[in-house]
């Protein structure tokens, strides 16, 4: 019901300008309370060591703060990631920083990671109930850190006890130098950094990495070769892309900052199933980037992802979305005749990376 109604508000939001409208969208998902407890769907999955009721989750970027994800939990979101957060707040980009891009259902952000900072942020998450779902917050540097690497490992040791799962973001395309963390050298720096730092009254939390979408085959080798050789628990595929693809129409596609929803979908995806073979299944992967329904979703999990997130796509759809999806997913399971969704990750990756197959072909299906 509640979903429903939110539903119904999406196209009078659109009417306002879209930081606006999402501010109005976090604060009224901030007064619901807490789920008491969420049960295990059809489609309950486990991945690096947690226990997911769904597979379909809410990616970094929607709550910032850590104000909204009671909200998202009770309506059906099998998991939220809250963030970016930085160790000290930081205002961002100048306004605005947000575009809709309605006719190619995409938007474009350059918000540089505005938040309130972690000590600000955890506050809302230090009561939170842990079997009314799971929270992972996502990381990073502030702009003006002298040592990212430190910054980050320190910003992951301040929020291990308030989270299931953190996730190191090296990928956003509105801090200047954070992508080049993602290099062999940085990364294995990084990541040695992160694992010593997440150490939490003896309790390893889960660390994940989350990847851009515009990297070259050397460097995926290079991130799948450290990733392999370091503690990481899973891999994040992939954030938003700096391309502007020519099939883009708004009158927005030439502003500066990161690209999500439809238009990222094809690149993302093929990203994913390389990430998978050449990690070869030995890491759980979350794939995000153009998920918009429950063929874009089930074209994520057989590319390589074990849970899948979204975000843009609650924009222009609502997040009566989240169920339509799940519902969607497990009636595909059934036309291909696999009992479990852990028998469908993967299975196209290898097909896409080979060129055989492709993501627009089985998003089509």
């Amino acid at each position: 019901m509640i979903a429903r109604l939110l539903d119904a508000v999406v196209p009078l939001a659109r009417l306002l300008d879209p930081e606006t409208a999402h501010r109005l969208t976090v604060r009224a998902l901030a007064s619901f309370p807490q789920p008491a407890s969420t049960k295990p769907g059809p489609l309950a999955t486990s991945a690096f060591g947690l226990h997911f009721p769904s597979p379909i989750g809410l990616a970094a970027g929607f709550d910032k703060n850590a104000e909204a994800w009671p909200g998202l939990l009770s309506l059906g979101a099998g998991f939220v990631e809250v963030g970016t957060m930085t160790p000290r707040p930081q205002a961002g980009n100048p306004r605005p920083r947000l575009f809709r891009l309605s006719e190619d259902h995409a938007a474009i952000n350059r918000y540089g990671f505005a938040n309130e900072g972690i000590e600000h942020c955890l506050k809302r998450l230090h009561d939170r109930r842990r079997s009314g779902g799971i929270v992972g917050i996502n990381v990073g540097p502030n702009k003006d850190a002298e040592d990212p690497v430190q910054a980050t490992a320190d910003a992951v040791k301040s929020v291990s006890p308030f989270a299931d799962y953190v996730t190191v973001n090296v990928s956003s395309p509105n801090t200047p130098g954070l992508r080049d963390l993602q290099a062999r050298g940085p990364l294995t720096e990084l990541l040695d950094a992160v694992d010593g730092a997440r150490q939490t009254d003896g309790k390893k939390i889960p660390i994940l990495l989350k990847i851009a979408p515009d990297l070259d085959a050397v460097r995926m080798d290079d991130i799948a070769d450290v990733v392999q050789a370091s503690a990481l628990d899973g891999l994040i595929v992939s954030n938003t892309t700096i391309d502007r693809p020519a099939s883009l129409s708004s009158a927005h596609k030439s502003e500066t900052g990161g690209l999500s929803g439809r238009p990222l979908f094809s690149k993302a995806t093929r990203t994913l199933a390389e990430m998978r073979v050449r990690l070869g299944g030995s890491l759980p992967l979350i794939g995000v980037g153009g998920v918009e329904d429950g063929a874009t979703a089930y074209a994520k999990i057989r590319a390589g992802a074990t849970l899948v997130q979204l975000y843009t796509a609650l924009v222009f759809q609502g997040p009566g979305l989240l169920s339509r999806i799940e519902t969607d997913l497990a009636e595909r399971l059934r036309e291909d005749g696999l009992s479990n969704l852990s028998d469908a990750v993967g299975i196209d990756a290898n097909a896409i990376v080979s060129g055989t197959s492709s993501s627009e072909t089985v998003r089509a299906a």
